[in-house]
């Protein structure tokens, strides 16, 4: 009974994801900005598998040589547990590709994700996943190989992989336009938007999800952009500022 209770509250939050739970924000300081246009705007990012980044007319773009394996690509400092980052994205190859935004990464020690005590990774999914890091991740853009054309964005805690919300459609599969990404985390009320329109609205408040104890919500961590293998998008303009509460 209490496992299907809990499911069917995570199958109404995805109901509800138009309506507003917390006071409406706003941008505070500036925290990080890169443009992502040259190797000096992200000279001390991290790339963690064998990701490639190029770039061209004012962009990033991001691939594996030879579709060897996923990467994720992270920004550099650790920001607080409320921000609004946002960032443009437009993809490159149609035939396949997925998209994910880590965030609020830090270890289960609460150590920063590169420290010398947290096992290093190489873009497997399950390091990051299952692995010895806490984050949420939203994927927005879900054309995997094994699962094609999947069309919803969905929200996820780690390290238990737990599925916190199935959205909206995220970036349209076969889009070829540039997209306006907003993610906002405002302590557990998590809310992301493509180009104004709102794909997750999740408040993260049940500690115990199907019997796996999930844990608190996270806080302050880092930011992560991961690609599949097949994937090749482009990035620009990737902005974080503190959050104000009207």
């Amino acid at each position: 009974m209490l496992k299907s209770y809990l499911r069917t509250l995570i199958f109404i939050s995805s109901l509800l994801i138009s309506i507003p739970t917390l006071a409406e924000v706003s941008k505070g300081k500036q925290l990080y900005q890169s443009e992502l246009s040259t190797p000096e705007s992200v000279s001390n990012w991290r790339m963690e598998g064998p990701g490639e980044v190029t770039f061209n007319n004012g962009w990033l773009q991001m691939h594996s040589p030879n579709e060897e394996m996923h990467h994720v690509f992270w920004s550099p400092m650790d920001f607080p547990d409320s921000f609004i980052a946002e960032w443009e994205v437009q993809n490159l190859k149609f035939d396949a590709g997925l998209v994910i935004v880590f965030f609020a990464a830090q270890s289960v020690n609460g150590e920063d994700i590169f420290s010398k005590n947290v096992a290093k990774r190489d873009g497997t999914f399950e390091q990051y996943t299952l692995g010895d890091i806490n984050s949420y991740h939203i994927s927005y853009y879900t054309n995997a190989a094994h699962n094609p054309d999947r069309g919803h964005a969905n929200l996820r805690k780690n390290n238990t992989f737990t599925l916190l919300q199935q959205g909206q459609e995220g970036i349209p599969t076969l889009s070829r336009t540039p997209h306006k990404i907003r993610l906002v985390k405002n302590k557990n009320h998590i809310s992301m938007f493509i180009d104004e329109r709102k794909v997750i609205d999740y408040k993260d408040n049940i500690e115990v999800i199907d019997g796996v104890n999930i844990g608190k919500p996270l806080g302050s961590g880092k930011i992560g952009f991961r690609q599949m293998k097949w994937t090749k998008f482009q990035y620009r303009n990737f902005k974080v500022w503190q959050l104000n509460e009207n």
